[in-house]
């Protein structure tokens, strides 16, 4: 089945926006708009319940239940149990708390594997470790092409790694990485394996559980959401990891990597994102039950229709003397995050673009280490045109 594109431009209020008629947005990979359900139940949330939580009081009673359907929708969509859903400020934020978690169970001597792939907010936290003794190695993308070659990875695997960090995909070179096979050279080595799902769950949220990831972080504002950090952290690692939080909350696996509050309305709102992709389930007549088999069937409506839009683009750049295309040119194996590389400022290029009406970013976008691998300039960086 097609996915009915007029009925998912009316689930976004920004495609009625008079300000914004005649211009294209191609730069989801920074942040999508929002869909109407997460905006609803954030107006509701501010003037109906903007109390402190899970008092007996009813403001404040359906203000914490908001909040746990929100974990609880989500989670079961992921393929998850529902403490192993965690809120934060940002998907950096998250990893950094994560890493501190790292730098007290690991000891000196023991390794972990980086790549030069990732936006920074998964490499840099993790790099740190090694003011603590902590080996960093570094799985290297191919500088011609940017691929990460997991036959690479098994020689940097052994008994002292204890951690794989690589991005599902790149939001620069866009390629999909194996994420289920990589994660199981891995596990299969002892290591425990965290994913960095930014530039992809826009694109269908995945099922973490089938994936196989112990750790797999995303932002919920690139995914139609508020802006919140959501990460997965499953049972088995997050119970054995330093508590991060107050000590009174290291009981509770979704507190223990959350330090400071979270953000009360935008964790409530955010399952609006759920209601969006129910909506696209039953309007296209999909499955009834199970919430992740449910979430499964809009994840290939929506990359079988964003592969039939990438490939004419893909087409018209991949052959042309005067850019260089990022990544792979077919549209099956990579998401629609399309960057490339030319001999002028990719923010100039995309300022030109604005004048034409494409809504488009130019810069390195936190990915300095990859571009660099593959011998581009940050500085004048690249174009990247990114949809959803």
């Amino acid at each position: 089945m097609a996915l009915d594109i007029d009925f998912v431009r009316g689930q976004f209020p920004a495609f009625a926006e008079p300000t914004l008629q005649g211009q294209a947005f191609f730069e989801n990979a920074g942040g999508s708009y929002t869909c109407k359900p997460v905006i609803d139940r954030l107006m509701r949330y501010y003037t109906q319940r903007k109390v402190q939580p899970y008092a007996p009081y009813e403001a404040s009673t359906l203000a914490g239940a908001e909040m746990d359907e929100a974990r609880q929708r989500l989670a079961a969509i992921l393929g998850v149990d529902t403490d192993e859903v965690s809120f934060g400020p940002s998907t950096t934020q998250n990893t950094y708390v994560l890493a501190q978690a790292f730098r007290q169970f690991l000891s000196p001597g023991e390794a972990i594997i980086v790549t030069n792939q990732d936006h920074e907010a998964n490499t840099g936290p993790w790099r740190r470790l090694a003011e603590e003794g902590i080996e960093v190695r570094e799985w290297k993308i191919d500088p011609a092409t940017g691929h990460l070659d997991p036959a690479d990875l098994e020689t940097l695997l052994d008994e002292n790694v204890r951690l794989v960090c690589f991005p599902h995909c790149s939001n620069v070179v866009g390629e999909i990485n194996p994420v289920t096979e990589i994660t199981a050279l891995c596990h299969a080595a002892g290591a425990f394996v965290c994913v960095d799902g930014v530039s992809y769950a826009p694109h269908g949220l995945p099922n973490v559980g089938e994936l196989g990831p112990d750790i797999y972080l995303f932002s919920a504002y690139k995914t139609y959401g508020p802006h919140q950090g959501i990460m997965v952290i499953r049972r088995a690692l997050g119970e054995i990891l330093p508590n991060q939080a107050h000590y009174f909350n290291g009981d509770v696996l979704y507190k223990r990597f959350t330090p400071a509050g979270p953000d009360h309305a935008q964790v409530a709102a955010s399952a609006g994102m759920a209601d969006y992709i129910d909506a696209l389930c039953d309007h296209h007549g999909g499955p009834t039950e199970d919430a992740a088999a449910r979430a499964g069937f809009v994840h290939d409506l929506m990359r079988d229709h964003e592969v039939k839009l990438l490939q004419p683009l893909l087409d018209e750049l991949k052959d042309r003397n005067d850019l260089r295309l990022i990544g792979p040119s077919d549209a099956a194996v990579r998401a629609p995050t399309v960057a490339v590389a030319v001999n002028r400022s990719g923010a100039g290029l995309a300022e030109e673009l604005a004048g034409q009406g494409i809504m488009a970013g130019g810069g390195a976008f936190y990915a300095v280490r990859a571009l660099s691998a593959m011998g581009v300039d940050p500085e004048p960086g690249v174009l990247r045109m990114s949809f959803t």
